[in-house]
């Protein structure tokens, strides 16, 4: 099974970083209120950043690394993935 790394743009101006399967169901069902307790009190605007062709342990891997950056770091990911889809 690929497994997909993601970043979420949120409300307050935070970004959520998760791991899924299908990265637009998991979307849907952070905008529901489903899942993840982070989107209580804010609401997730868009996909910022998207990984793929992991298996689940190398996303996990992927996740906490992403997890542990400044958001400094987390910006330049997103934006050099944006200039790299340009």
């Amino acid at each position: 099974m690929k497994w997909h790394v993601y970043i979420i743009h949120c409300s307050d101006d935070t970004f959520y970083t998760g791991i899924t399967t299908d990265c637009q169901r998991r979307f849907s069902q952070h905008a529901r209120g489903c899942g993840a307790k982070y989107f209580r009190g804010r609401q997730p605007l868009r996909i910022v950043y998207h990984e793929q062709g992991h298996d689940r342990s190398t996303a996990t891997k992927r996740e906490a690394q992403i997890k542990g950056m400044n958001r400094t770091d987390k910006k330049l990911l997103i934006s050099r993935q944006a200039t790299e889809k340009s």
